[in-house]
């Protein structure tokens, strides 16, 4: 996709180009590959906006990995957290005794990543770590910090790669600041 398609025009600036992306996304994959050497950690993408990111940083990582999702959120519909997380898609299976690493699009508040990260830690597990595209410190509500992190982001409302807006623009191949007017009507 071009950055002039119709989809484009709603964007105020792109941030980060999806060159620098993958090349971000092959080196989170050799770290992670190098921190789990021996090991066979369960990566649980959190869906539905890390799900870009996650298969690309799969195809990164050279370990026999397992695939989960989950759906958590404390955003609903709005643009900031509510502080409630609620899941709505649980795992399919028990990782008690397993090194999971959760995969997310954006750590903003941290509001949701701070709930799962204790509540994997009350299910067993051997540990969980937190590996995510963006990491926008500015908007943070708990002490939170990504384990593996690919772009610092300022606080803006940011979409494409899968992160969205009302369900659209996850398919822009860019990171981009949304145009205020868009999310402000």
């Amino acid at each position: 996709m071009e950055a002039n398609a119709r989809i484009y025009q709603d964007i105020k600036e792109i941030l980060i180009r999806r060159e620098e992306i993958a090349n971000a996304v092959k080196m989170l994959g050799e770290m992670i590959t190098k921190d789990y050497e021996g090991k066979a950690p369960v990566m649980v993408c959190i869906l539905k906006g890390a799900s870009v990111f996650y298969v690309d940083l799969l195809r990164e990582i050279d370990l026999p990995v397992t695939m989960e999702f989950m759906i958590a959120s404390s955003y609903g519909h709005g643009t900031s957290t509510s502080g409630n997380v609620r899941i709505i898609k649980d795992l399919d299976y028990d990782v008690s005794g397993r090194d999971v690493i959760l995969v997310e699009d954006i750590v903003d508040s941290g509001v949701t990543l701070d709930f799962l990260k204790r509540m994997f830690k009350e299910r067993g597990v051997n540990s969980v770590r937190v590996a995510t595209l963006l990491d926008k410190p500015a908007r943070r509500r708990v002490k939170l910090k990504a384990d593996y992190y690919c772009f610092t982001v300022p606080d803006a409302f940011v979409v494409g790669y899968g992160l969205d807006y009302n369900q659209i623009y996850r398919n822009l191949p860019d990171i981009c600041i949304l145009k205020p007017e868009i999310y402000n009507k």
